[in-house]
């Protein structure tokens, strides 16, 4: 007997990008918008987004494996003592994306990730301190309003940060795409069943906080 297809009022319904491609339902179902505390996690995203400038999340999503294997699970302390010769072999991988000076930049971040840990007590709290006001964040997005939104106050100010830090490939655009992943905004649209799902996580979610001697 053929398998009925659910009816249109049965199926999820989800912002119109995590449609567009099969490998795109259990990151956009599972994974974006969930808030991320877990520095190692957080800079791992912040390569990737990096990785991705030029290129299609797809691309990245795909070979996301691949680059966790290359890179030591985005272990951004022990990437911040590679060297040169980390650099001709992580050109020889076929599994990530050779580009010399995107992985270049990887490892001057993952020292630059140590050095902040340190100023800041993690990257959580620092990356989290970014997080918009309440206010801005009631509404939601509206469907197909995430698209034509590509940067904020909020991730221009976290370039800024970022660039004074000596971090690289950071700009506005790939801080926001960052932001978006990691739940620091909920970008799911307001239609997306998800996009409740992720308000409950927020809402849960204890944010780190910076050291009260923060000099920003």
């Amino acid at each position: 007997m053929p398998t009925r297809s659910p009816s249109p009022s049965t199926r999820p319904r989800r912002c119109s990008w995590g449609t567009s491609h099969d490998d795109y339902l259990e990151y956009h179902d599972t994974e974006w918008g969930f808030p991320v505390d877990d520095d190692q996690r957080l800079f791992e995203k912040l390569c990737l987004e990096g990785f991705q400038s030029g290129l299609s999340w797809l691309t990245i999503l795909r070979k996301r494996e691949s680059f966790r294997r290359a890179f030591a699970d985005f272990d951004f302390a022990r990437i911040a003592r590679w060297n040169e010769r980390s650099v001709l072999r992580l050109l020889k991988d076929a599994g990530i994306v050779r580009h010399r000076g995107k992985i270049e930049a990887a490892l001057s971040n993952a020292r630059c990730a140590v050095a902040l840990r340190e100023e800041a007590g993690s990257l959580g709290a620092f990356f989290w301190s970014f997080e918009p006001a309440a206010v801005k964040r009631a509404n939601g997005r509206n469907d197909g309003e995430h698209v034509a939104i590509s940067e904020s106050p909020e991730s221009r100010a976290l370039t800024k940060a970022l660039k004074q830090r000596g971090f690289r490939f950071v700009g506005p655009t790939t801080a926001y795409a960052f932001m978006q992943a990691m739940g620091i905004v909920n970008d799911h649209t307001k239609s997306c069943d998800t996009h409740a799902l992720v308000e409950g996580a927020r809402d849960r979610f204890k944010r780190p906080r910076l050291p009260s001697d923060w000099k920003g």
